[in-house]
């Protein structure tokens, strides 16, 4: 299992994962895994994170463009090769 890159920052051991929408704190519980087909590679898979609050309002915004390619639970989340958090 490849250890996801927003599990440790600097400076710290490991730090806490919080939702990606603005302004929220929270504590992440999602991953939701998405694509710009016209910038990265079919394989690739760029991160958001979501509260349990935020989830649906993020993959929707992701899902009308057509970018959201998987909604995981966060510890359920095993990062492929060559994945980022976006």
């Amino acid at each position: 299992m490849n250890s996801p890159d927003f599990f440790s920052g600097p400076g710290s051991e490991i730090d806490t994962p919080t939702c990606s929408a603005k302004g929220c704190r929270a504590a992440a519980d999602w991953v939701l895994a998405w694509n710009n087909p016209k910038l990265h590679a079919p394989e690739r898979r760029k991160t958001w994170l979501a509260c349990e609050e935020h989830r649906e309002h993020l993959s929707q915004f992701l899902g009308v463009r057509g970018f959201l390619k998987d909604v995981v639970k966060l510890d359920e989340w095993v990062q492929p090769e060559g994945s980022e958090r976006g």
